[in-house]
């Protein structure tokens, strides 16, 4: 019998994880508050079903012994959004115990102000929203079946990531700073994920790529590949709070777990291969239909 994934939550990130797992025979159930947003899934096989659990306290989908993913972000909450929800512990509630493993997507954001990163490095929250992912993982870490927390730098891809943001304008650096970010591309992130899951790791690993560079070094290389300028630079408070960390991540612990590798070891690898895709993408939606 194929294994069976539920994947709560299933965004940008957990798309790529659900096209990985059913090439690979597994039975994939996916939740989100959108389902028109996973139409190419259900043509794929899955099972796609909405879910919100602002709105409901019951999962629609049964999870017996299937290995689950949770990528739920922290939430907005209130009518105009101006609390945060944390919706991790009440769904790990909601799973039961016969399920065979949970995955939880968390971030580096656990590490606070704390500069350079391993899988050693203890999580060391101080905003609210740190605080916040702290507790969803201390959530899941209580689960008696087998937990695996990863840690994802900031994540990039087609249409996602500073390149995007450059092309449409919203990029901004922060001014007179060299902080460093590390980035995982979302085809590489969710490989981990994958071989993660066949093999029910446990543990609590951060995942990067191999050269984490400052925002303007980044936002440079961009500049050329787009042939476009740089983005103007404004002071720090205008930012998120993610786009004013200074932290630098080796991922390369739960590589060496799974005997893998990077598909983009780098951000100027896979950067090019971002802007290469969505241009052949466009070029091909522009094509005269020869039917």
């Amino acid at each position: 019998m194929a294994h069976h994934a539920v994947i709560l939550g299933c965004g940008y990130t957990g798309k790529l994880v659900a096209q990985q797992l059913l090439k690979q025979g597994w039975r994939v159930s996916a939740t989100t508050r959108t389902p028109e947003n996973l139409a190419t899934l259900e043509r794929l096989g899955a099972e796609v079903v909405q879910f919100d659990i602002q709105r409901s306290n019951t999962l629609p989908i049964s999870c017996k012994d299937a290995s689950i993913l949770i990528s739920v972000p922290t939430l907005r909450n209130g009518a105009s959004g101006e609390s945060l929800l944390e919706p991790t512990p009440e769904l790990i509630t909601l799973l039961g115990n016969d399920v065979r493993q949970i995955v939880y997507f968390s971030t580096t954001g656990v590490y606070g102000s704390t500069k350079l990163v391993d899988e050693t490095t203890s999580a060391a929250p101080e905003t609210l929203r740190q605080h916040l992912r702290m507790r969803a993982e201390q959530a899941v870490q209580a689960h008696v079946v087998p937990t695996l927390i990863l840690r994802p730098a900031a994540i990039y891809g087609p249409n996602r990531g500073v390149h995007a943001a450059m092309r449409a304008g919203r990029f901004r650096l922060l001014a007179n700073s060299r902080n460093f970010i590390s980035r995982i591309h979302v085809q590489d992130l969710a490989a981990v994920t994958v071989a993660a899951m066949n093999v029910c790791l446990a543990g609590i690993f951060p995942v990067a790529d191999k050269l984490p560079a400052t925002s303007q070094d980044v936002a440079s290389y961009c500049a050329k590949l787009l042939g476009i300028a740089m983005p103007a630079a404004i002071p720090a408070n205008k930012l998120s709070e993610t786009r004013q960390s200074n932290r630098q991540v080796d991922g390369t612990a739960v590589l060496r777990m799974l005997g893998t590798g990077l598909q983009y070891p780098n951000y100027r690898v896979g950067i090019a291969a971002c802007i290469k895709e969505e241009s052949d993408l466009q070029i091909n939606c522009f094509q005269p239909c020869s039917c």
